[in-house]
């Protein structure tokens, strides 16, 4: 099987899979709609080369799914604040009692004063008396976005369940491609790109898995300034 596609063999065999109608999932769990498109396309890895640009991620979604994915983490030079001084102020304890900061940001603060502060040029977390805790520049996000999805192919599928199995239905694909700073500002303000921090207080430092960016999967085409039906 080849790693890659054209977008022209991309769309032929697109259609076809279009017109099998419902297919059965390959694969159970969430990753059953991607895994089994890319059975159906014939392709290992998830990408489809694009003329004069760099490859496009593919990826599939439930249509009407609430689901999100990550789209990247990111954490160079965000921190304001030593990380284990901020899980030691802000923290909150987990089941077995370690402390850590794991908070979905919004523009509202949580139960602990924090909050996501934005502006033309950065977005931040910061405590309601004023502390700055991580910032991030926008010029810097939407590169790291592009580096991560310098286009994406999105197929969209009808799902039912049928006997406990579920079946998909890939019904639209599109090329979504370009992306700017205002578009990731207005995302993150509409809440469609979530700001997830995610670290815990290890004893003499802090373990930091990445600051994670996420967006809702139907709410993909937003993020993009380009959006082309396939």
């Amino acid at each position: 099987m080849p790693n890659k596609l054209t977008l022209k063999e991309f769309q032929t065999r697109f259609q076809k899979i279009k017109d099998m109608g419902f297919v059965q999932t390959k694969r159970r769990g969430p990753t059953g709609v991607g895994h089994t498109l890319q059975v159906l396309l014939g392709v290992k890895e998830d990408n489809i080369a694009l003329p004069d640009l760099h490859d496009a991620e593919l990826k599939a979604h439930r249509i009407g799914s609430s689901a999100m994915i990550t789209l990247f983490t990111f954490n160079r030079k965000a921190w304001k604040m030593n990380p284990l001084e901020a899980i030691r102020t802000y923290g909150t304890s987990d089941k077995n009692g370690r402390l850590g900061l794991y908070f979905t940001m919004s523009l509202t603060p949580n139960s602990q004063g924090l909050f996501l502060h934005t502006d033309q040029c950065a977005i931040s977390v910061r405590h309601i008396s004023g502390v700055l805790i991580s910032e991030w520049q926008l010029q810097a996000l939407k590169q790291q976005f592009l580096r991560k999805f310098p286009a994406m192919v999105l197929a969209s599928a009808f799902s039912e369940e049928r006997g406990g199995v579920e079946w998909f239905h890939y019904t639209r694909a599109r090329l979504l491609s370009d992306t700017s700073e205002d578009t990731l500002l207005n995302q993150i303000r509409s809440g469609n790109i979530m700001v997830d921090l995610r670290l815990h207080d290890k004893g003499t430092s802090a373990r930091n898995h990445g600051t994670g960016f996420r967006a809702f999967e139907d709410k993909l085409p937003l993020l993009f300034n380009k959006v082309e039906d396939l």
